[in-house]
């Protein structure tokens, strides 16, 4: 038990009031003394005056001068009523004692015998009663300083002890500092010292209930919660050195499933090299990814991993319901079965293998279940772990995300296919179609004047088959140079370039080229099909203008324009040849797939102008948005 003491701050308190009161009192007693000193010197001094003034006194009673004798008697009377009362005005008395006030008594006794015979009869004192009188006054004096000898003794005593009480003060200062603040410090220091070396045993004893004292508990119950949470650090680290381990496992094996997602091209290669993934990831002994039909009912084994052949061939296709495979519905999640029945049950093709646990991992998107992974065990109480569960159900969600990026890709090639076939188609009938029909007309007619034997009329018939061949013919390397034009992903100028350089080498014309402003590039799609309209556009000049000069002039801000003008025949707008109108059409045709509009301006002998007008980027964007 630690008994109950004062705190720090008390004892140090304590401590240095009561040296300050020793030095206070031990001041006040030097001054004291020295006082005493300072009288008794003063009052030796005024009696050795005296000794003086007695002489002085029997001088002038030898010369007889009466007045100078009454005025040193009664400095004389002065001196010794300052001797026996003090002066108050400065530190002048005589330090009474026995002997001093019989000899003090003694001079004033011989004082006043010789002070009436020098006030009466100075001439009848002797010379011998002064040296008597001056005899007592030494006496006197001898008194005085006897006493003061003692009261120097005194103050050298103190002088001794206050040095004694300093040294003594001076070491109980040193004394109760170590005591009660230098070795403190330095055991709590010492204490410090273990527990940086790693010794969390270390403890400091608690002798006092002062600020020390209070520390010492608090680094007592410091280090106590440091040695615990040191017992329980290995087991902390172990466990999330697991944790880690697992994760850092699991961000592997998904960043791996990303990265073969990423990098394969055919659904077969998605399948099987995912599925093998997935078995990794699980540990399992058995793994195949089933896909579903559009309403859930059938599931098609698209791939296995270290499946039995004979397991792989009976499964192929599997109802939903008939097993514990195949039975997948949307936001269910993973889900563990433990097998059970008989091998030779319907569809117990796992239990013939010898698989005793089913974990079934649903493949959905958007909600939507699109098949599922299931995975097998021949433990018969395999947990799945959660850490795994929610793997294996990211590394589903990626698969079905790559397998509808499959299918959109698919899709997307079948639309462009189908949609450059329409393209082809339309071309073909709009004016090869037209050609060939034309031709089967004149074929008719030729029949028909050779059964009549009329040379004239197959000639002529013969000259018009001639002609639209040749006209067949230039339309087919038409179309072959439409569809071999290429557009830039940057800018549709060099693809503009390159069909006036085709269209001079088979016109023999020279097109004047400008294109002004600095827009924005146009998409693809967009390029490819003004450069069809721009085509279109030439194929009339050459077919129908007999033009001598051409131009085409682009504008790409504020928004873009394509105006190609010729200084042809020209036409009636509004009653336009039909083949030019089919032309027209399927300008227009284009120009509405991108959002624009084209105009055609012509009058008979005034040349033509066909613009087509783009809509500007960023309502392109707002309505291609809001489709």
């Amino acid at each position: 038990m630690r008994a109950a003491r004062w705190s720090l701050a008390a004892r140090l308190a304590v401590l240095g009031f009561s040296m300050l009161l020793l030095a206070l009192v031990s001041i006040a007693l030097t001054f004291r003394v020295t006082w005493e000193l300072q009288g008794g010197a003063a009052a030796v001094n005024e009696a050795g005056r005296m000794r003086m003034q007695a002489y002085r006194l029997a001088l002038d009673a030898q010369q007889g001068t009466a007045r100078d004798i009454s005025r040193h008697v009664e400095l004389f009377d002065e001196s010794l009523a300052m001797l026996r009362d003090g002066d108050p005005s400065r530190p002048l008395f005589v330090p009474w004692n026995d002997a001093t006030r019989e000899r003090f008594g003694a001079v004033q006794a011989q004082w006043l015998a010789l002070r009436t015979d020098w006030l009466s009869r100075p001439d009848l004192v002797r010379l011998s009663r002064v040296d008597e009188f001056v005899e007592s006054t030494d006496a006197f004096v001898a008194s005085i300083e006897d006493r003061l000898s003692r009261w120097t003794a005194i103050l050298y005593a103190y002088q001794f002890a206050m040095m004694a009480l300093a040294i003594g003060g001076a070491v109980a200062l040193l004394y109760t500092g170590y005591i009660y603040v230098v070795d403190p410090v330095a055991r709590l220091r010492r204490a410090l010292t273990r527990v940086e070396r790693g010794e969390f045993d270390a403890r400091l004893a608690v002798v006092s209930n002062d600020e020390f004292g209070a520390l010492g508990e608090s680094f007592n119950r410091m280090a106590g919660k440091l040695q615990q949470l040191y017992a329980s650090l290995e087991d902390k680290v172990r466990e999330k050195t697991a944790s880690i381990e697992i994760k850092s496992r699991r961000l592997a094996a998904l960043y791996d499933a990303s990265a073969f997602i990423g990098s394969v091209g055919t659904l077969d290669e998605l399948a099987q090299g995912f599925v093998r993934k997935a078995r990794e990831a699980a540990r399992a002994d058995a793994a195949i990814i089933r896909w579903s039909d559009q309403a859930n009912q059938r599931y098609l084994l698209l791939a296995g991993d270290r499946l039995p052949e004979s397991f792989a061939q009976a499964e192929q296709c599997v109802t939903a319901g008939s097993c514990y495979c195949g039975d997948a519905l949307a936001g269910a999640g993973a889900r563990t079965v433990a097998l059970h029945g008989t091998p030779d049950a319907p569809l117990g093709h796992c239990l013939a293998a010898g698989y005793r646990t089913l974990v079934a991992i649903p493949v959905e998107l958007q909600h939507r279940a699109l098949g599922e992974i299931d995975l097998f065990f021949y433990r018969p109480d395999h947990v799945l772990a959660d850490e795994d569960r929610s793997l294996l159900e990211a590394m589903a969600s990626h698969l079905a995300t790559a397998m509808e990026g499959l299918r959109a890709a698919a899709l997307d090639v079948e639309t462009a296919v189908a949609h450059e076939r329409e393209l082809l188609a339309q071309e073909l009938h709009d004016s090869i179609a037209q050609s060939l029909a034309f031709l089967k007309i004149q074929v008719k007619l030729l029949r028909d004047a050779a059964a009549r034997q009329d040379p004239r009329a197959v000639a002529r018939v013969v000259d018009e088959i001639d002609a639209g061949v040749r006209e067949s013919y230039s339309d087919v390397r038409e179309l072959l140079l439409h569809f071999r034009t290429r557009v830039s992903d940057e800018d549709i100028e060099p693809a503009l370039r390159t069909t006036l350089s085709k269209f001079e080498h088979q016109t023999g014309l020279h097109v004047q080229f400008e294109i002004e402003g600095h827009g924005l590039p146009l998409d693809p799609d967009v390029q490819v099909q003004a450069l069809h309209i721009v085509q279109e556009a030439l194929s009339n000049v050459r077919k129908h203008a007999g033009a001598q000069r051409v131009w085409l002039r682009v504008q790409q801000v504020p928004a873009w324009r394509f105006e190609v003008r010729d200084d042809g025949r020209g036409f009636d707008a509004h009653a336009m040849p039909g083949e030019v109108q089919v032309g027209l059409r399927i300008a227009r045709e284009r120009a509405q797939r991108i959002g624009g509009h084209v105009e055609v301006e012509s009058a008979p002998g005034e040349g033509t102008r066909v613009t087509l007008t783009l809509p500007r980027q960023a309502e392109a964007a707002t309505a291609e948005a809001q489709a």
